[in-house]
């Protein structure tokens, strides 16, 4: 591999969700092309030429070990798998334009690229951002830096500069949120889920912890019994932890990531109290609910039942493998229900009964995936 260059990249976009179109550019580049070393800020200005809605632009520097052909190439085709056409005739609007300004210091001009880019003097869209990461570059052929281009750019058009922010990787996409909490049916995947983006975007984990609960086994063999002190044990466990773990946020670490909500407290209640009992216990719930912190984003992993029961076989907790199926289904219609009637509440409900996200990292990266266009969406 030859010797690193330093690029810079002008991006931006006018069609669709224009910020997550950057934002997942910017990793499809951090991913293929090479290092991203900074980000300017996003700015916003009208389209220039022709008729369209307003654009996001940024420009980033990248140090890529790509010749500047296969540089080219690639972002051509990374403008492609968002939508880009390339029609020849004119300026038009579109979900990603992808501009190389720079390639170090060098000079190129042939038939199919020319750096540095002609017409970069001339725009303040791209000289802005570009003095935000350079200010002090100087123009290999201009012989002017990007302060004396931009006073010197005819380019009038208004721009402004906005509060959006966009970040190299998904660990800092991630790390604008305070709490993810990943829920789901018995055996659904959720403690797995959860360890593993804590492993890979370093969050703090937040477990639920119950497998000493004397109720248990006890409530499997016998749930009219057992239900009651079984969810009160529960509600009163998962409060305190939850208070505990959620109250005071670890310094080295991004975010928080749980695998259980306390409001899970009040659907598997409804599900297995009856009438009077479940009344008694939301009373008890609704003033401990009002304590506790409350996810961004609540993701439910949503399993059929036969592939619920499986899991739970494989898993081979003794006091499990007798969990009536029917018991699993009202549980899920639980989960649904809930969701539904906390429109206000960021949900998302993922099917995952065709995914094997543990064994499968194409899987693995679909919920990723989810979980990025949901807090890009925040942020619009």
């Amino acid at each position: 591999m030859g010797r690193k260059q330093k690029v810079y990249l002008s991006l931006g976009s006018n069609l669709g969700n224009r910020l997550a179109n950057l934002q997942k550019a910017i990793f499809r580049i951090q991913q293929s092309a090479g290092n991203i070393l900074d980000i300017s800020s996003v700015y916003k200005n009208p389209a220039i030429g022709f008729e369209g809605d307003d654009f996001l632009n940024i420009v980033l520097s990248l140090l890529t070990p790509l010749e500047p052909k296969t540089l080219l190439d690639l972002l051509l085709q990374i403008e492609q798998d968002f939508g880009r056409v390339r029609s020849g005739n004119g300026y038009s609007s579109r979900t990603l334009d992808i501009d190389i300004i720079y390639y170090g210091t060098e000079v190129i001009n042939n038939d199919y690229l020319v750096i540095p880019h002609p017409q970069m003097q001339h725009r303040n869209f791209v000289l802005k951002p570009l003095s935000d990461i350079a200010p002090q570059f100087y123009h290999p052929v201009l012989q002017k830096d990007t302060r004396n281009l931009l006073q010197e750019c005819r380019d009038k058009s208004s721009f402004v500069k906005t509060k959006l922010k966009l970040f190299k990787d998904r660990s800092g996409l991630f790390s604008q949120l305070q709490l993810i909490a990943i829920e789901g049916n018995i055996g659904a995947g959720k403690t797995t889920l959860s360890k593993m983006i804590s492993n890979d975007f370093n969050a703090k984990l937040v477990l639920e912890r119950f497998a000493d609960n004397p109720f248990l086994p006890k409530f499997y063999e016998d749930q009219s019994r057992y239900a009651f002190p079984l969810e009160m044990s529960f509600l009163a466990d998962r409060y305190q932890q939850f208070m505990d773990d959620t109250s005071q946020f670890d310094l080295f670490k991004n975010f928080m990531v749980s695998d259980y909500d306390i409001f899970k407290s009040l659907i598997f209640a409804k599900v297995t109290l009856q009438a009077e009992e479940y009344n008694l216990y939301r009373k008890v719930f609704s003033f401990m609910y009002k304590e506790v912190r409350k996810p961004e984003i609540y993701l439910y992993l949503y399993q059929n039942t036969e592939r619920l029961l499986a899991n739970i076989k494989k898993r081979g907790r003794d006091y499990e493998q007798k969990i009536d199926p029917e018991y699993l289904e009202k549980i899920n219609r639980g989960y649904l229900d809930f969701i539904k009637s906390h429109p206000n509440q960021n949900s998302i409900i993922l099917d995952i009964g065709e995914l094997d996200f543990v064994n499968n990292a194409h899987d693995y990266e679909f919920i990723l995936n989810k979980l990025e266009d949901n807090i890009l969406s925040l942020n619009i």
